[in-house]
């Protein structure tokens, strides 16, 4: 942003005009208000607020509006993700990346499509990428459209309006897989991506003109454009998103109570698997030391569970109770786990074991108090864990014809780490993912 805008500066100054800039921000529910804070500075430090020339812009979910720093977060925005942390969580036990990010990921390409088109439309889509990982990317979204989507019929549109198509496409078969394909009209409508751009739109790579080290212009970041990092906003791979912390939390719970370790040693995977992400994505290294002071010392384990339980709960309205429950996922695959599930987490409910694979197979049978309670429990509603039901349970690492893990082939942020399902048990291998 900064380099773009000090090119529309040196163009008015030495032509006497220049190019209009939009500026979007996209934010979710996982995106703190600090980050917001971060964005409102690095404008104010540009006097991007101040020019004619420069339209800041806010996309909450389907909305475009000026961005305001003090602009709530919309509540329908918070509803549609956490339903979708939900339903896939309990699809995946709560692996990390497509629990959090698959949805998260559609909903960015999809604020590109809603800015692009946004009053006047744009001309020309900045990136960073360089042409060859355009490319690359192309051609993925490419095969996996055809592979899960293929058209009907010929795209229609330029190369970007092309691209947002395939995008629209796979968005509608993914959340077709996670919320039915009996969910309602506008569960899916809400999540399309926005393809409808202008013809002239194209894509213009700074890439060669920006290429440098990630650490290399720190003192430009924090000092001249005002950005902080942020206890929350500041987790792991993100500096805009708090949910790798929750991301953390869930393989420590799902290491405490479903293989019946520790939760210390839960959270002393997911770190060490974290901080090698931010290795391999160049972050400086006193910034990943930061990151793993964040996590060691005397209670720093007990402060950062106490730091997810409370985000978890302010941000989504989740409760730890609901975020085992996710990581054992006892509901998909015909309830595969539910009688585990029971016996560890409610064995009030075990004898009753048959009557909840009844109330979840049969449509026809009645909600009542064991409804609501397995409604409690996971904090879902009896005809979405009827959905989840009836849907496949993912095996990370088993490539085959499940959405989900069809998206997840080839993706960099994961890892096989070596663990124990057991409190004595073997080691063993497992492949965990995550940012």
């Amino acid at each position: 942003m900064a380099f773009v805008r000090a090119m529309q500066l040196i163009l008015d100054r030495v032509n006497g005009s220049t190019f209009r800039m939009r500026v979007v921000t996209n934010r979710h529910a996982g995106m703190p208000r600090a980050v917001l804070v971060n964005v409102d500075r690095a404008y104010a430090a540009l006097r991007l607020d101040a020019d004619p020339d420069c339209e800041l812009l806010l996309v909450d979910g389907n909305e475009v509006a000026p961005f305001d720093v003090d602009a709530p977060q919309r509540d329908h925005v918070i509803r549609r993700n956490r339903l979708d942390i939900l339903m896939t969580g309990h699809r995946t036990f709560a692996d990390g990346r497509p629990t959090f990010c698959n949805a998260c990921n559609l909903s960015v390409v999809n604020s590109f499509g809603l800015a692009a088109s946004y009053g006047d439309g744009a001309d020309v889509f900045i990136t960073g990428d360089s042409q060859q990982e355009q490319r690359q990317y192309a051609l993925w979204v490419g095969r996996l459209a055809r592979r899960l989507a293929p058209p009907t019929k010929p795209s229609q549109g330029n190369g970007v309006g092309r691209l947002l198509s395939h995008i629209d496409r796979l968005s509608q078969v993914y959340f077709t897989d996670i919320h039915g394909p009996g969910a309602a009209a506008d569960v899916i409508e809400q999540r399309r991506v926005s393809s409808d751009v202008p013809d002239r739109l194209q894509f213009f790579s700074i890439y060669a003109d920006t290429q440098y080290a990630a650490g290399d212009h720190l003192e430009l970041l924090t000092g001249f454009l005002g950005f902080t990092f942020d206890d929350l906003a500041f987790s792991f791979t993100e500096s805009d998103c708090g949910n790798p912390a929750l991301m953390a939390h869930l393989r420590a719970l799902k290491c405490e109570r479903v293989f019946g370790r520790s939760y210390a040693e839960g959270m002393a995977e997911y770190v060490e698997f974290a901080l090698g992400l931010m290795r391999r994505k160049d972050f400086p290294p006193d910034l990943v030391e930061l990151m793993r002071a964040r996590y060691e010392g005397p209670g720093a384990v007990s402060r950062m569970r106490g730091a997810a339980d409370d985000y978890a709960r302010e941000t989504f309205g989740l409760t730890e109770e609901q975020l085992v429950c996710m990581a054992f996922s006892p509901f998909a695959g015909n309830g595969s786990g539910l009688a585990e599930f029971l016996q560890r987490e409610h064995p009030g409910l075990l004898g009753r074991a048959v009557e909840i694979h009844a109330l979840l197979a049969d449509e026809s049978e009645p909600a009542g108090e064991l409804a609501a309670e397995l409604e409690r429990i996971s904090g879902l509603e009896l005809a979405q864990l009827r959905v989840l039901y009836r849907s496949s349970l993912r095996t990370p690492g088993q490539a085959g014809t499940d959405v989900i893990e069809t998206v997840l082939v080839g993706d960099p942020h994961k890892a096989t780490i070596r663990t124990r399902h057991t409190k004595d048990g073997p080691s063993t291998l497992e492949q965990i993912s995550g940012r």
